[in-house]
């Protein structure tokens, strides 16, 4: 996997201060996307362990809240299959953080089992997350005015709840 930035103060992409990583490769390619370059699976640097270790290692100052991951796409298949294991060992070496990820998939039509981008490791990485922002960037429905996503059509899910319930429930609206 390669990856095109790690930001370790973010404010933008979750509440509080988080550390980012923008993972590379994206099939869904929408139109305005903020940054079309990482649609490609070979674009900036290549995800080693010894990055893995600075992630979790910038984790660990006492300020960060929580881990978001970013894109490119985090849940192509791919790409789900390398973070898998950085959301293991952060949920383990740091179970009061949050933990954050964006797709351009929609949970219930791509992720869960049958869906196009759900994988072997899939349901163990959604278990692993509290928060999942879903579906793809709408230009026609941008909106700079809401909180952690760039359209209106993007969703907040609480995950925890709606692994739970089955259904899914919203954080926010």
């Amino acid at each position: 996997m390669y990856y095109g930035n790690i930001k370790e103060y973010d404010i933008a992409d979750g509440p509080g201060v988080r550390v980012s990583i923008f993972v590379s490769g994206c099939t869904n390619r929408c139109k305005g996307c903020f940054q079309p370059q990482t649609w490609n699976f070979c674009y900036g640097k290549v995800y080693t362990e010894e990055v893995e270790e600075y992630i979790l290692d910038a984790m660990g100052k006492e300020y960060i809240q929580g881990l978001t991951l970013l894109g490119g796409e985090p849940f192509e298949p791919e790409n789900q299959r390398v973070l898998v294991n950085l959301l293991r060992k952060a949920r383990q070496r740091y179970p009061q953080k949050d933990l954050w990820s964006y797709t351009g998939f929609i949970y219930e039509n791509d992720l869960v089992e049958g869906g196009r981008r759900h994988c072997e490791v899939t349901d163990e990485m959604l278990d692993l997350l509290d928060v999942l922002i879903d579906g793809p960037f709408m230009w026609q429905k941008k909106n700079l005015r809401l909180m952690y996503r760039g359209s209106e059509n993007q969703r907040i899910i609480d995950l925890k709840n709606t692994r739970k319930e089955g259904k899914v429930i919203l954080l926010m609206k």
